[in-house]
């Protein structure tokens, strides 16, 4: 199924470019931008688990990661410790491996909900459209490298 190759290939770039960096990077603040890097991997986890694992009874991630990681939150705002790169990481994989059990069905069947951008009317589209946000997002997560590695120096 296509929308899975797309999904699969945005997860697997991302998760091969974050499994470079470290822990100090991730957390650095820019005046260039209003997240830190790993806000913006926690945040693209969160949105896949919340889009796609609808029930409560389907979502595995701590449900501290709301406080952290919802698009109304800013790491300026976290109370709590947020998770490390490697445990992320290890999220993204195991989230991955559950997206692709999804069954044909499932991808055909219409969401139940209205989503702001797009076009998007079953679990399929919904995939499309978050995987289309992920690679964005690894763009996003590449420049914010360059901009700290060039103010560090």
């Amino acid at each position: 199924m296509e929308m899975l190759k797309q999904f699969n290939l945005a997860r697997s770039s991302l998760l091969s470019y974050i499994e470079e960096l470290d822990e100090e990077i991730v957390d650095k603040q820019s005046k260039y931008f209003e997240q830190t890097i790993r806000w913006h991997i926690g945040n693209t986890l969160f949105m896949f688990e919340k889009f796609l694992f609808v029930s409560r009874d389907m979502q595995i991630l701590p449900t501290d990661y709301a406080e952290l990681f919802s698009a109304d939150i800013s790491v300026s705002d976290w109370k709590i410790k947020p998770p490390t790169l490697y445990q992320l990481v290890e999220n993204l994989v195991h989230q991955q491996q559950r997206i692709n059990e999804f069954s044909e069905l499932f991808w055909k069947t219409d969401v139940k909900f209205k989503v702001p951008n797009g076009s998007v009317e079953t679990h399929g589209d919904l995939l499309i459209m978050l995987a289309h946000r992920e690679a964005e997002t690894l763009g996003k997560i590449k420049i914010m490298k360059q901009v700290l590695e060039k103010e560090d120096h």
